[in-house]
């Protein structure tokens, strides 16, 4: 599995989350630890159009996608998934037991990027770690999640 097939496989369900549409999230890496996400700031994700700082729900809902991204891009590396089907009939038994964020920064950018690191991945559950960050690289928020796998 080279870690562009599993971009190629995994992006397409991915996208097809209407919540992922609605935030605007692209998924443009993944690698056997972990994936990596973009979003562009726009006036619909603020928390207040006077700062046009973004919104703290967008901020996490952003890292929880990223973090149940990387646990499912472990699996797929790990088990050597080839094919959409069997991608699909994993991914359907997943979902978030728990996540914790810590917000560092206001959410001030244009353009921003979640990163998510498996830090362990057993049978039934991966904890993952996350970073959210804007075009210039400073550190907004950080957070952890646990991910029911299966």
């Amino acid at each position: 599995m080279t870690p562009e097939l599993a971009l190629e496989l995994v992006k397409p369900i991915v996208d097809r989350i209407p919540f992922n549409r609605v935030i605007g999230v692209t998924l443009e890496s993944m690698t056997p630890t972990g994936a990596e996400m973009t979003v562009s700031h726009r006036d619909e994700l603020t928390n207040n159009p006077l700062s046009g700082i973004l919104h703290g729900g967008v901020t996490s809902s952003i890292l929880d996608v990223v973090g149940g991204t990387s646990a499912l891009s472990a699996l797929v590396f790990d088990r050597d998934l080839d094919t959409h089907e069997a991608i699909e009939e994993l991914f359907v038994k997943f979902g978030t037991v728990d996540l914790r964020i810590d917000y560092l920064r206001p959410g001030l950018g244009e353009r921003f990027t979640a990163s998510g690191i498996v830090m362990r991945s057993g049978r039934r559950l991966a904890v993952t770690r996350m970073e959210f960050s804007n075009e210039r690289g400073t550190l907004l928020a950080t957070g952890t999640g646990t991910y029911v796998t299966g």
